[in-house]
Order: structure tokens, then sequence, then C-alpha cells
């Protein structure tokens, strides 16, 4: 995403809500400094008139799949509301949690993302109510330096890594579909036929079952950046649909969620759009792919 703007995807592209859901697992975003539960608006800002909480850093309100259902706009809620849900031993089995502008270094500096992650983390991995074979992640989405590679920290904490892991470096190579991946492995879910199929599962996660492969393709992964706005619905100056899920895709014994099936045809060519350029400033039609 290379703008601000208050971007929506198309209902009939799916998100890891609907793979939760289809299973039943609960879960719940907690944004920092967002007005009211279930805000779709652009930004909020504090009383200097700076940023605090802002769109773009809400996956889940892009997408209209979510956005339109009114229940899961009801699980998008003010960081204040993990106090509330730990407090009554309520919270969901899957949580996205985001900063705002300055406690996650986008405006300030990593020393301040740093303090902050640490004055919220640190409670909490001694906490009965938290720890409960949980593991978090801590990553940001890009590098600083646009031109240099897209290689991002990451960390895991909590009682769900292995004791004999602890402190070691896994240098395999992952990437943020792996963050979905991951969560298809751990509960048996299906898949969004995207990029999350196939992607590498944390290897303590997969197990002896997905065996965490290497980068083989062309180019190699000393020339690939992650960090560039391509074509698409979130690049403000070409738009582009890309195409539909494959839904006849499998792997590691999961297959495509039945839900996106129905929606986009047993080939997933139904509503093909490859190549298909809008043109700046408009917007791709209800129901493309993007």
């Amino acid at each position: 995403m290379n703008n601000d703007d208050v971007n929506k995807v198309p209902k009939n592209v799916s998100t890891v809500i609907d793979l939760l859901d289809d299973h039943g697992i609960s879960w719940a975003e907690y944004q920092e400094d967002m007005p009211y539960t279930g805000f779709e608006g652009k930004q909020y800002l504090n009383s200097q008139g700076a940023n605090d909480y802002v769109r773009k850093h809400n996956p889940a309100v892009i997408y209209d799949a979510n956005a339109l259902i009114p229940d899961r706009l009801a699980k998008m809620k003010n960081l204040t509301y993990f106090y509330k849900d730990l407090a009554e031993d309520k919270l969901p089995q899957w949580m996205f949690i985001t900063p705002n502008m300055t406690s996650d270094g986008h405006d300030t500096d990593v020393t301040t993302a740093g303090k902050w992650t640490r004055d919220f983390l640190e409670p909490l991995l001694t906490d009965s109510k938290f720890m409960k074979r949980t593991l978090v992640l801590i990553t940001f989405d890009e590098n600083h330096t646009y031109t240099e590679q897209n290689r991002v920290l990451g960390i895991l904490l909590g009682d769900a890594v292995p004791q004999n892991l602890v402190g070691t470096t896994d240098t395999a190579y992952y990437n943020h579909y792996s963050e979905i991946s991951t969560v298809q492995s751990n509960w048996g879910l299906d898949t969004l036929g995207r990029w999350d199929v196939g992607a590498n599962v944390f290897s303590f996660v997969g197990g002896t079952q997905e065996k965490v492969r290497e980068w083989k393709a062309s180019p190699g992964l000393s020339q690939m950046y992650f960090n560039s706005s391509y074509a698409g619905i979130f690049n403000s100056k070409k738009k582009k649909a890309v195409p539909p899920p494959n839904t006849s895709a499998e792997y590691a014994g999961r297959t495509v969620l039945p839900k996106i099936i129905d929606t986009w045809g047993s080939s997933g060519q139904t509503y093909y759009t490859t190549g298909l350029e809008i043109p700046d400033g408009q917007h791709p039609p209800q129901g493309y792919s993007t």
C-alpha cells in the first residue's frame, strides 16, 4: 500500500477471518486509539493533531468481507478492550494487536516502539490468563530504506515456544504469508487459495509434516525486494486487478475454503481479470478480484 486512502477490497475476496470463523476459532483485533468499536474511518487524530489510529494499519476493516458484517466489526476494538477481556478471562484464540502511529515507531523511532512493546508484553508473559499455550509474534511490515531488501525482524515469544528453541534464531525463509499458513497449520484450517498456499509454516509449528523449503524461484532471493508497491488496488498510481484465487490449490492436505470455491467457481477462472488496467483515480468494479 503506497497511500493513506480509505481502501476497500470487494466482498468476494476472503481473508483469514473467513478461515477462523469457518472452524469456530474466536478472534479479535485490538487497535490502540481506535475511537470506537467498528470504526471504519481513515484515521483518528490526537489532541496535537498527529495521527494515532490509522485505517491502513487495521487489515480486517479494509476488506468488505469483514466490514460489511456487523458481528465482525464488533470484534475490531480499541486496545483498552484487550485489558477488559484479559481481566474477564475472555481473550480470543487469535488476536491482531496494532500500536498507534507513535507507539509503533512509524512517526517516532525504534526506541519508542521497543519501549512500548516491552511495557505492553512483559507483564503478560507471566500472566496465567494470557499464557495458555500462547504464541506471540512481534514484527514489522517493512524496513525503512526501500532501496534495501525488505528483511524484517520477527520475534516469537510465549509458552508455546519449545524450551529448546528459546534464545535461538531460525534462518529459514519466511514472509508475512507464513503468519497465515502457520495459523492454518495450527488449527487445521482451509486456505485462501492465494499466496498463503505453500508459504513456509514456522518450523516448530508445522513439524515434520510440513517441511520448510528453500527459496528456489527466479530471480534468486538476493534479488527480491518485497517493499515495493506493485500494481493493484492498494496502489494509488496504477490500479490493476489480479487473478482470482486458485480454488483447486492443495498443499499439505489443506484445500481451499468451500465458501471461496462457491464464490469463484471450482476452476477459479469464472471471474478471471488478469491484466485489467484501471485508470488513475478509479476503482475496480464491485466484485473484481484484487
